[in-house]
């Protein structure tokens, strides 16, 4: 996971480990899964999934930790776009 401060926003960027680096792509588009934006500290998947309550920006790519996010009912399952067979979602806390 990745926790970043830009001016009065919280950006918390998480992925499930094994995918940092690939390139996800469905029809026409193409995710990258960048080391620059989703590697930081390498915590437990509660943990990280933990800090949402204090993020204001949430970018999240990955089996695992788009699953805990559903089920801590952060993520509605019906919100999640997936990729290459591999779920993603974003939060805004406006």
């Amino acid at each position: 996971m990745n926790l970043k401060k830009i001016g009065n926003n919280v950006l918390l960027a998480m992925c499930d480990a094994e995918i940092i680096g690939k390139t996800l792509r469905k029809g026409k588009m193409v995710f990258h899964v960048k080391e620059e934006f989703y590697k930081g500290t390498k915590v437990r998947i509660e943990e990280a999934v933990d800090l949402i309550a204090n993020s204001t920006i949430v970018n999240m790519i990955g089996n695992n930790v788009v699953q805990k996010a559903i089920e801590k009912g952060h993520v509605h399952p019906e919100a999640v776009l997936t990729i290459d067979g591999v779920p993603h979602a974003q939060i805004v806390k406006i």
